[in-house]
């Protein structure tokens, strides 16, 4: 029953989130079409955020993933998704209103990705981290999707959009056969200051606060190393092969290494401890975030291998926040608390994901991703402290 319900999970909040996913693939494609501004397409790839942002804030006050059964939560957001996903085709993609569908679909994304990871959590036994790693490294995978479709010319966007949006509604379907493990517990009455746990309580605050430095860099890799290999391969390979193998080393770097830093990362940290995951990943990739400028220009193999090994590194923590968050929530909060966590990493990838192109235009990409380093670090000193805090022992089973 246990596998059934995972595999079932994993699938479905793939395929719902392939709603996200395509809006990265078919931006190109909208954009050559209809000759869309630089703002407008900006605008159609931050309104999802923005509307995940908008969904979690309301979802963590209201309680709303610890009060409604969590399948039935997923199964309302994934339809209502689906629908604003669709109504895509049917939209000038010049106007507002496809904002407003991005908005919508971003918004129900709350009721599915916290939710998806409460549900991985009601089946943990000693397997938490590994639970949540392999659903996040599914979701790395799907994210980086696009990058390898564009490799190869992209994608036509009706297509992507209706894809997209039937996905989604075999994804709720699917969440309908999903069975909760014996950890679920019941419902918790309506407290709207619940959500202010996450950073009311010393060690969900320290865990919260790594998580934050986490996706400090996160995302804000994701967004611009697309762009850092297209840049520097241009400088060391034909015009006419430098965009393909700047996409290609993309989605090995987003997609194959971020998934199995994953994966590897909850084995490791169901059997030596979060805080050790966490605090290593992030030693590492913000290390990596120092040095790789200075291979800008470079052996285009060797600056691949760094950001390989970079794309391991900075995902390999990301599932294992939100296991420690599952861990030491109030047992009946955990939805709640996964909520707020997503909520605030999210709010704060708005700023970092703008702040590159500023630090590219001062000091030029060899010093541009160094500024992404201070996350990490800072997430390095949260997660030492939480290590020394009583309450840590409730990690990965008292493996801390």
């Amino acid at each position: 029953m246990k596998v059934r319900s995972i595999s079932l999970l994993v699938v479905a909040v793939v395929f719902t989130l392939a709603l996200w996913f395509s809006a990265t693939a078919v931006v190109p494609s909208l954009a050559a079409a209809y000759g869309l501004s630089g703002t407008h397409v900006a605008m159609l790839t931050s309104a999802v955020q923005v509307g995940f942002v908008c969904g979690t804030i309301f979802s963590a006050v209201l309680g709303l993933a610890d009060r409604i059964e969590p399948q039935r939560f997923f199964m309302v957001s994934a339809l209502i998704a689906a629908g604003a996903n669709a109504l895509m085709l049917v939209i000038d993609p010049r106007s507002e209103w496809i904002l407003l569908c991005r908005f919508v679909t971003g918004a129900c994304m709350a009721g599915v990705y916290p939710v998806g990871m409460k549900i991985a959590a009601t089946w943990a036994d000693r397997d938490l981290g590994l639970l949540i790693g392999i659903m996040v490294g599914a979701l790395t995978l799907g994210s980086a999707a696009p990058h390898l479709f564009n490799a190869f010319g992209g994608v036509d966007w009706r297509f992507a959009v209706a894809v997209g949006s039937g996905a989604a509604v075999v994804g709720a379907f699917m969440a309908g056969g999903i069975e909760l493990g014996p950890n679920r517990k019941p419902s918790p009455r309506f407290d709207p200051q619940a959500a202010l746990t996450a950073f009311r309580e010393p060690a969900l605050r320290l865990a919260n606060f790594g998580y934050l430095g986490h996706m400090w860099e996160l995302y804000a890799m994701w967004a611009w190393i697309g762009v850092f290999f297209d840049a520097s391969f241009r400088t060391t390979l034909p015009a006419d092969g430098a965009a393909f193998w700047a996409r290609t080393a993309t989605f090995l770097v987003m997609g194959v290494a971020g998934a199995i830093g994953c994966v590897g990362g909850g084995l490791v940290a169901d059997k030596w401890g979060r805080t050790i995951l966490t605090a290593g990943a992030m030693a590492i990739s913000g290390s990596c975030a120092l040095v790789v400028g200075f291979l800008f220009g470079g052996n285009p193999w060797l600056l691949t291998g760094l950001c390989f090994i970079w794309g391991i590194t900075i995902v390999a923590d990301s599932a294992q926040f939100s296991s420690s968050v599952a861990e030491l929530a109030p047992p009946d909060r955990i939805g709640t608390m996964l909520t707020v966590q997503t909520c605030a990493g999210f709010i704060l990838t708005l700023a970092t994901v703008h702040l590159i192109p500023h630090v590219v235009d001062a000091v030029g990409w060899k010093y541009a991703f160094s500024v992404l380093a201070i996350g990490p670090f800072i997430g390095v000193v949260c997660m030492l402290r939480l290590r020394r805090h009583p309450d840590a022992v409730k990690l990965a089973g008292g493996r801390r």
